[in-house]
């Protein structure tokens, strides 16, 4: 299947074919619109000369990594902290996973393993491993037992919570709609 987070036919066809771009979109979907955040795997393939290779984003000079991610227009709103955590990954991808990204997900035992997993990965804390488990078993069939029960409310079907459930441009307005509705919420209970 294929995904269309970055709303761009290029970016979205390397990160539904290549599971290292997909996790960099991943750790930079925060704090940025998720096009630029899934978009910007594929600027990070072309500043490396046209290869995003795990062992050689984590043996790259972390100062040189940082100038890639700051070179303009920058892959993310905070640059430098972002190559941090890409360099990251991508060391954890290399030991822990021979540099195979999608060891992470293929080889989980069950949705308990593959949550463990996916928290342990830089910028992923609790929802944001929830979604991504929730975006595995919906549009990439990763469906080890129990992936439901891991992804939460993030792997029910006919909800638009979040990326999980976006499959084009009018899907990516429903999430935005709950979104704008979720965050409208919260600010209305916030005053006294």
């Amino acid at each position: 299947m294929s995904l269309h987070l970055a709303q761009n036919q290029k970016a979205d066809a390397l990160i539904s074919k290549d599971p290292l771009a997909l996790l960099i979109g991943m750790v930079l979907d925060q704090q940025i619109p998720l096009e630029k955040a899934f978009t910007s795997p594929l600027d990070l393939k072309n500043r490396l000369g046209g290869r995003l290779d795990a062992a050689e984003i984590a043996a790259t000079d972390p100062e040189d990594l940082a100038a890639v991610f700051s070179a303009r227009p920058a892959l993310h709103r905070f640059p430098a902290a972002n190559a941090k955590r890409v360099q990251e990954l991508c060391r954890i991808v290399v030991d822990e996973y021979k540099g195979r990204p999608v060891d992470i997900w293929k080889k989980a035992a069950n949705g308990d393993d593959l949550l463990r997993r996916v928290r342990a990965l830089p910028g992923f804390g609790e929802q944001k491993a929830r979604i991504f488990i929730g975006l595995l078993g919906k549009q990439l069939g990763v469906q080890p037992p129990g992936w439901e029960d891991a992804a939460g409310r993030f792997g029910q079907s006919g909800t638009f919570l979040s990326i999980a459930d976006i499959v084009d441009t009018e899907s990516l307005g429903r999430v935005r709609a709950y979104k704008a509705q979720m965050k409208a919420a919260a600010k209305a209970a916030a005053q006294p």
